[in-house]
């Protein structure tokens, strides 16, 4: 076995708090990712309506007929 010497042993070092940095920045941004989708769902589900009420929407279809304002079309 040998020994290192200092250079070897500070870049050893700078490896090492580089890679532990670089884990530790993954894991904040799972924990980050995680929370969004939970405060996401929270909202999903709070927009949602309530189960056993009845949703009615109200639309006029208009059709063009292709003529002048109240004439028939014939065929």
């Amino acid at each position: 076995m040998t020994a290192l010497n200092p250079v070897d042993r500070s870049e050893r070092r700078r490896l090492r708090r580089r890679q532990e940095t670089i884990r530790w920045s993954i894991r904040v941004l799972v924990v980050v990712v995680v929370f969004a989708l939970g405060v996401a769902l929270g909202q999903a589900i709070q927009d949602n309506p309530r189960p056993g009420r009845t949703v009615t929407f109200d639309q006029t279809l208009r059709i063009p007929t292709g003529g002048r304002e109240g004439s028939t079309v014939t065929p």
